[in-house]
């Protein structure tokens, strides 16, 4: 379940920012949906119906999906808190060991 949702996570994010990245830059591979200018025209209309400046579209988009991935994250950090926590315990029993033992012992394991 966690990997479906992962992927109907990233998929549309990562379409979205190539799309974004690839038409800003105009890498059109000859075809209109890359190019500048459906860019501009893209974000002009999300501008026109949101009645805001179409250059303030990419960072609210980039602070929501910011937000989401948040949100995915703890999600999957929520579903796996048992093998989270399992590591971070012996994670501090292995610090625990390399402190007790001395000096030697922590050059001796880097």
């Amino acid at each position: 379940m966690i990997r479906g949702l992962l992927l109907l996570w990233a998929l549309p994010v990562g379409l979205f920012w190539g799309w974004y990245f690839l038409s800003l830059n105009d890498v059109s591979f000859g075809t209109q949906f890359f190019s500048r200018a459906m860019h501009d025209q893209v974000f002009e209309i999300y501008g026109a119906i949101l009645g805001i400046d179409p250059a303030a579209i990419p960072l609210l988009a980039a602070r929501a999906i910011a937000v989401d991935s948040l949100f995915v994250l703890a999600l999957v950090a929520f579903r796996r808190r048992r093998a989270i926590r399992a590591w971070w315990v012996a994670r501090r029993e292995r610090a625990q060991r390399a402190d007790f033992a001395g000096p030697a012992a922590v050059s001796a394991v880097d």
